[in-house]
């Protein structure tokens, strides 16, 4: 039964990531996770996750967001699929003082072919803002700056 074939994979980002400047796109290069059953993170691009095995895939991406600029400032968020924008698929987040944090997020579902590839892109309207990740305190576990958990649904 294809529909009992799921198979979660999880990937972070542990470290904090900065903007070199405003209004331009970047990919997130995801740390290397053990990765089996037909997703993996390219050797040659890292911030591919390729998809070796076709699918219906559930996507779950979630950013931690600050700004350390005391005007508002916006981030976006979008999924890439074989180099092309996923149309409509953009989150945008704003936050308005200087020291603020959030977590944004999203799931979708997409059709994947075998040997296609996802990369998650990311822009913000000022350097002062990044994803943010947390180093562990003595009572709670360290955050990362960014997660996508991949669940494939069926063949």
């Amino acid at each position: 039964n294809p529909y009992m074939q799921n198979k979660t994979h999880v990937v972070n980002k542990a470290t904090t990531i900065t903007p070199a400047l405003a209004n331009t796109a970047y990919k997130i290069q995801f740390d290397t996770p053990a990765l089996a059953g037909g997703v993996s993170l390219d050797g040659t691009y890292p911030t591919r996750i390729v998809f070796t095995e076709a699918g219906t895939y559930l996507l779950g991406f979630s950013a931690q967001i600050t700004s350390s600029n005391a005007s508002s400032v916006e981030f976006r968020f979008w999924p890439v699929i074989n180099g092309t924008n996923v149309a409509g698929s953009t989150i945008v987040a704003s936050l308005k003082n200087n020291g603020d944090t959030t977590v944004v997020s999203r799931t979708a579902i997409f059709q994947m072919t075998a040997g296609s590839y996802l990369e998650v892109a990311w822009a913000t309207t000022s350097t002062a803002s990044y994803l943010d990740a947390h180093a562990a305190t003595a009572y709670a576990p360290a955050s990362p700056s960014a997660t996508l958990s991949i669940t494939r649904l069926r063949q």
